[in-house]
């Protein structure tokens, strides 16, 4: 017992002392004065806090402010991590930082009933701080191993992108005091962070000065919520605005349990009886000051296009463009802001957003557009042109007229995520009706030259000032939101505008007829002959003269990439038709058509245009340009972005024809199309069925004889590519057995009439069908060449969902 009461003292005398230790010693710190009142310890690099009001709710974000330069690892310079409504708790001699669920809610007056659903599914407690003062009904909490953690999970995606093992080395991370700081709505860390660990990957090892030891920047953001005037929006599939979903408990058995909203920034007018009129407080975004001219100006232009569509709903000046202030950091929670992004590739560009969870309103937009983009679009012109450098080598205005021009567009797209809208992939069909498409330049011929003047549109297209309208426009008092909302989609849909998102676009799998990444046209069959047409007459012009006086012929090479895969998007969008669909995301009463197969006409014109990619008079290199592509020059390698290869040194004409092949063919015969065409034909017996394109795939590929030997070569090339594609798709065990089926069959008739040929190449071709059967189980696919990287044509926005680019 006296044992025990002298251990109580010893602790209790403790306990004083280092509480009064801390006041003590906190007169020798840095104060910072905010949302949440913090002290740094210089002499241990330790940061304190003050907690005043214990469960109430803020915002915690925590993101990267400087990052590791990689498109493949994917850890940006000023990537958003998620965002989390979190509060603290008291839970004995600790303060506990807890995240509540807000995906299960009961928004009701009955306070036992929210208890009840509260209680019913799991919290997350993030983080619990040992008491080191309490005082006057404040807490003094130790924060440091909080904001010294691995929150982004930068070790997660070293390990998933196969680059290494690493683990967070204290000892060579610290505070940057320098970006923290505090206002009176936030509070903002920044803590560099060291990483020790044993380099695998070559992408790690290509960025870092050591790529055992990887330092980054993490920052943390305490942010104070939005109030509770902010008005929710209901979402509508039809709308192009992203949906936040909730569920509400309380909600009466005859409704939906599932609550959807959209996302948006909080926008109200001066004065709501005015048809035009200014609002109480515009949305402002901020461009990084680091960006250089010209790209400069065409971000900015290209940006403020959106204000157009806000001047189409009765706003003047409700959206803004200007330069970030010198003295201001972009993660900054204040500010919404572009981010001109390094890496050491090109790679995608992407607009996050950090939103209210409770309301889906959105705080702050923060744009990430990668630098190196604007070099795809200037490569695509170069290659394009008719001798650009056969005069001087300062020809270089027409190439940077058009990066620039798609810069414009591109800005304009990724401010459009963080405004709270989804991409709409139906938009190239329709004059091009949508920044929120992904365009691919489009070019004429005229009298036999190339015109680059629209390869780009600029401005804010119709279905923009649609999403617009919808996310933001003021719905007067006693007016029916739901009833006036409706109203604007159905003018949309009355003016033939359509709305296809990346669901139903980006899967090489999909079926929509209209919505595909990077193609042109309504008709898009007619608009890959009419590429195929330019493309060729491209080739034609190409030449020496497409490169500067002193570059090597390596360079050539390079730059003619872009241009003999310049078909390779609108290929993929025409082979969707075929087993394709035209659907809508229709709602009960709106009129619209629901789903519909595309006709026979229709999917004969595709087929026959997509086989045209599998002819060698279309896709073989002519042998005269041959000439221009020597060997690789001492000190420039290949690339990512190289043509890739089977004879070493030279130049692979054969492999370039296979991999464009390849990329048509798994288009054209992918699994999930071979059984929709199962169905199609059972559902529509005069419309295509899988035999059919099966037998018109073989009859333009591998019973075709080319009369010149070098376009022959290039031809087997191509058939035996079909060949593999066959064998995979009858192996397949993901199709219908009738596609299995079918694929046998077709097989079997192949190697039938090829049985009298005394060609080598059919010989083989038996031996390889005789080979499969006896155990196509064992079957794996051939891969052609790999493709080399193609897109971002000057973009991809992946647009990160975090509302992923």
């Amino acid at each position: 017992m006296r044992y025990s009461l002298t251990t109580f003292i010893l602790i209790l005398i403790t306990s004083n002392f280092s509480h009064a230790q801390f006041s003590d010693q906190k007169k020798d710190f840095q104060k910072f004065t905010g949302l949440f009142d913090f002290y740094y310890d210089d002499a241990n690099d330790k940061m304190y806090m003050e907690v005043k009001d214990l469960e109430k709710e803020f915002l915690y974000v925590y993101s990267l402010s400087s990052g590791i330069g990689s498109n493949d690892i994917g850890l940006d310079r000023g990537q958003l991590g998620n965002e989390q409504v979190v509060y603290f708790k008291k839970a004995g001699n600790k303060l506990l930082l807890v995240q509540p669920n807000l995906k299960f809610r009961a928004l009701t007056d009955n306070a036992l009933e929210k208890k009840s659903v509260e209680q019913a599914f799991a919290k997350s407690v993030l983080f619990g701080f040992k008491i080191k003062e309490k005082k006057n009904g404040t807490y003094i909490i130790d924060i440091t191993d909080f904001l010294m953690q691995d929150t982004h999970g930068v070790t997660a995606r070293l390990k998933k992108t196969k680059q290494g093992s690493y683990k967070l080395d204290t000892s060579r991370s610290a505070f940057a005091m320098d970006r923290t700081k505090a206002f009176p709505k936030n509070i903002e860390f920044d803590v560099t962070l060291t990483f020790k660990g044993e380099a695998t990957g070559g992408y790690i090892k290509s960025v870092s000065p050591n790529a055992n030891l990887v330092t980054v920047a993490q920052h943390h953001s305490f942010i104070e919520l939005p109030d509770d005037k902010f008005g929710k929006r209901t979402f509508d599939p039809r709308s192009g605005s992203y949906p936040f979903s909730y569920f509400d408990y309380s909600t009466p058995v005859q409704e939906p349990i599932v609550k959807r909203f959209i996302t948006r920034h909080r926008l109200e007018k001066k004065d709501p009886n005015a048809k035009v009129s200014e609002a109480v407080e515009p949305i402002i975004y901020y461009l990084d000051n680091g960006t250089p001219e010209p790209i400069r100006s065409a971000l900015l232009d290209g940006g403020r296009w959106w204000n157009q569509a806000f001047e189409a709903i009765g706003y003047k000046n409700a959206f803004q463009l200007v330069m970030l202030p010198d003295d201001a950091d972009p993660m900054d929670v204040r500010y919404n802001v572009i981010q001109w992004v390094h890496r050491s590739t090109r790679g995608w560009s992407y607009g996050s957003s950090i939103t209210d969870p409770r309301t889906g309103e959105i705080i702050k937009g923060h744009v990430s557009l990668g630098s190196l983009r604007i070099r795809q679009d200037f490569l695509i012109a170069q290659a394009l042109m008719n001798k650009p450098f056969a005069e001087r080598d300062d020809n270089y205005q027409p190439m940077l007229d058009m990066a620039l021009a798609r810069i414009r567009q591109l800005s304009a797209h990724e401010i459009g995520h963080t405004l709270g809208f989804a991409h709409n992939y139906a938009a190239s069909t329709n004059n091009r009706a949508s920044v929120m498409d992904y365009p691919h330049p489009q070019f004429k011929l005229n009298n036999g030259e190339i015109d680059f003047s629209s390869a780009y549109a600029t401005g804010i297209g119709e279905w923009d000032k649609v999403t617009v309208a919808y996310s933001y426009s003021d719905i007067p008092e006693n007016t029916d939101e739901k009833k006036a909302l409706s109203a604007i989609l159905d003018s949309a849909t009355d003016k033939g505008l359509r709305y296809i998102t990346d669901q139903d676009a980006r899967p090489q799998g999909s079926a929509h007829v209209l919505a595909h990444l990077w193609d042109n046209g309504k008709d898009v069959a007619k608009e890959l002959e009419d590429m195929l047409k330019l493309r060729a007459k491209a080739i034609d012009n190409f030449s020496i003269d497409n490169i500067k006086t002193g570059e090597p012929n390596t360079v050539l090479e390079d730059v003619f990439v872009p241009l003999y895969f310049f078909h390779r998007y609108q290929t993929e969008a025409v082979a969707k038709v075929v087993g394709g669909m035209d659907y809508n995301y229709a709602v009960k009463g709106d009129g619209q058509s629901v789903v519909v197969i595309a006709d026979r006409k229709t999917q004969n014109q595709a087929l026959m245009a997509t086989l045209k990619t599998l002819d060698a008079k279309w896709m073989a290199i002519p042998q005269e340009k041959l000439k221009l592509f020597p060997p690789r020059a001492f000190g420039y390698r290949k690339s990512r972005e190289s043509f890739k290869g089977k004879t070493g040194v030279s130049f692979d004409a054969l492999s370039a024809s296979g991999t464009a092949a390849g990329m048509t063919l798994t288009f054209i015969l992918h699994p999930e199309k071979a059984s929709r065409l199962i169905q199609q034909k059972a559902l529509e017996p005069d419309n295509f069925g899988l035999s059919e394109v099966l037998d018109s795939l073989i009859e333009n590929t591998l019973y075709k004889q080319q009369k010149d030997t070098y376009l022959n070569e290039v031809q087997w090339s191509i058939n035996f590519r079909v060949l593999y594609h066959l064998m995979n798709l009858a192996a397949q065990d993901s199709v219908y057995p009738q596609v299995n089926a079918i694929a046998h069959q077709k097989l079997k008739e192949l190697k039938k009439k090829l049985l009298s040929s005394s060609n080598a190449y059919a010989q083989e071709i038996i031996r390889k069908i005789d080979g499969f059967e006896k155990a196509p189980e064992k079957f794996k696919l051939i891969a052609a060449p790999k493709i080399p990287d193609g897109s971002p044509i000057g973009m991809d926005c992946m647009h990160w969902e975090q509302q992923i680019d």
